[in-house]
Formats: structure tokens, sequence, C-alpha cells
């Protein structure tokens, strides 16, 4: 076998670093956030494909602390957007300003234009200032006055949802739901993890200050970057490949839906399971890897049929009962 050259040992070097780097992030965000490594890792998994995330939970469950934590062990820049029903799209994006000193229009960036951008509650906005993220999301850029812009990169949209409170609200369309690479539950703690937060709180813990909660940058923008690279070389072979599409052409088979799987979500799940693969320590992706990722990277890609949700069926069921039948290949 011939001995890699000086650039790929290099590569081989970085890329075993930004894995280190990664995998402390957990233990730096558990200093804020306690007990929720899945959606921490939901979280990085979208970084590594470009993707973007909806997180879905009852309020109170740490999910603007959670993106808050990241983004400072990532040293990365955040902004939030607490989206309600006068929000406008200008809000999100940016405008032209008129300054009386020049006489002429400037444009002022909205807070769209950062690393990791919190939409918290975009279910309570319209669909017209929703759709101001399509463009940002899809593109990674904004137009404004026929003029487009580019976003910083690496760029993540954070979208938080209340499961349970409906009333004034806008569901996401399927066409923008479709844009969101995952879509991570975020579930009340056990008992022991509750202990653990209200422990810290009487403590003195500010949850608006995690610099004094310990939270400190253990990874940066140059260890996403070589990450990604490293992604990018996970090899997949075709037997997964077809996995994924016999599991995505099954949900559209399936009697409890109306909408199924789209080629987008067939793509979603392998870059999502690539990128798990990677994480853990692999260079291949297995079927284990696209079970992993399945439920996260397909849920809000399906639409059950009324009756079926009347009898209490849910996508993630659905999903798991595709994943027992489509054969897995040896």
């Amino acid at each position: 076998m011939m001995a890699p050259t000086t650039d790929s040992a290099g590569n081989t070097e970085d890329a075993a670093a930004a894995r280190a780097s990664l995998e402390t992030l957990r233990t730096e965000i558990a200093k804020a956030v306690v007990g929720q490594d899945p959606a921490v890792t939901g979280l990085v998994v979208a970084l590594l494909c470009r993707g973007h995330v909806l997180l879905e939970g009852v309020p109170g469950v740490a999910k603007t602390l959670l993106v808050r934590a990241l983004a400072s062990a990532l040293e990365l820049d955040t902004k939030r957007v607490q989206f309600t029903p006068d929000l406008m799209p200008s809000d999100v994006t940016g405008s032209l300003v008129y300054d009386t000193r020049t006489a002429e229009f400037s444009f002022q960036p909205g807070p769209v234009f950062t690393n990791l951008l919190l939409a918290d509650e975009i279910n309570r906005t319209p669909p017209k200032t929703q759709s101001s993220l399509l463009e940002a999301m899809e593109e990674r850029q904004v137009t404004v006055d026929g003029t487009p812009r580019p976003l910083p990169e690496p760029f993540l949209v954070a979208a938080t949802q209340n499961p349970v409170e409906y009333e004034g609200t806008y569901p996401l369309p399927e066409a923008q739901l479709d844009r969101f690479l995952l879509k991570l539950t975020i579930p009340l703690p056990s008992r022991e993890d509750e202990i653990a937060v209200l422990t810290r709180h009487a403590s003195g813990f500010d949850p608006r200050d995690l610099h004094a909660a310990g939270v400190r940058p253990v990874a940066g923008p140059a260890d996403l970057e070589a990450a990604r690279a490293a992604v990018a070389e996970t090899t997949v072979s075709a037997e997964i490949t077809a996995y994924v599409v016999d599991i995505c052409r099954a949900t559209r088979q399936s009697p409890s839906l109306t909408l199924g799987v789209s080629p987008r979500g067939a793509t979603a799940l392998l870059a999502a399971a690539r990128a798990w693969a990677w994480l853990t320590g692999r260079d291949y992706v297995t079927p284990d890897d696209v079970k992993a990722l399945a439920l996260p990277a397909l849920r809000h890609r399906v639409q059950l049929r009324p009756e079926a949700e009347m009898e209490g069926v849910t996508p993630d069921s659905v999903i798991n009962s595709v994943l027992a039948q489509v054969p897995v290949p040896r």
C-alpha cells in the first residue's frame, strides 16, 4: 500500500482533530443544558450537511438555550427572532434605508445575516413572513431590490414550534417543511434530569450568562470545514443508496399517508446518515446509520390521512413500520 501524500496525511489529521473537537461539544453544552444529547447531535449533523433544523417541544424544555449554548461552544455568531403575527419579511431579511446625509439608499442587514439564526415559534407568523426564509435556507442568500446578498458561512436556521398550542398559528406548508434537513423533538426531561436542572438553578445558574456557566468555545468554523470535507469522503455503497430509496418509496405506498417522502427527503436521509457515520468514527455508511437518522430526517416530510390520525397513528409509527418491512442489505 502506498504511503499517503503529505496533503492527504494533513487532511486526515485535520479531520481527526475536527471530530475530536465536535465530540467535546456534548460535554461543553451539558454545562448549560441537561439531557439533550440527541438534539445536540442532530444540530451538529445539520451543520455538517449544511442543513437546517426544526425543533419541536413544549415551552420550557430549553430549546432556545440549546441553540445559544451550541453557538457559544462553536464560537459562532447567533441571533434570535421572535416570530409574531405582525412580523414583516423585511424584519428578518433587512431592507433599504434612506440616508439623509448622502441622499442615497443603503442596505441595512436583518438578523438573518448570522451563523445560527434562532427562528423562535416560526408557526406564529403568517406565510408571507415564513416564506422570507425560503431563499435564505435554500440559496444561502437574500435578494433585496434585485440585488442578491450572500449570507455568512456557516449558516443554519434552527426554528422552534410548540406542538400543543395551535390557536393563532400558521402551520408550515409542506414546501417549507421540506427545506428542513431534520425535525428534532425535544422531550420533557426525566425525573433525574429535572432534579439536576433545579439543583443548578438553586446553585445560582443563570441561563442568560453562559460564560458564567463555564461554556467555552471548543470548536470553530475551521473545524466544521475540515469535518465537512471528511464527510464528503465517507463511502456510500450502492446497497446503502438502494436501501434509502426503498425506504422512501415505501412511505409513498403506505395506506396511512396521503404524502410520502420526496426525492429531496431521500437525499436528506442519505446526507444525514453519512454525517452520523463519520461522527461515530467510520468512513463508510451502514444500514444502522440510515435507521438512526430515519425519524428526524423523514417525520416532517410525510402527511397522515385524517382517518389514520384519528386512530392515533403518528408519522414516527409509520416510519418505524416502514423500517421494519424494508429488507436490510447484508
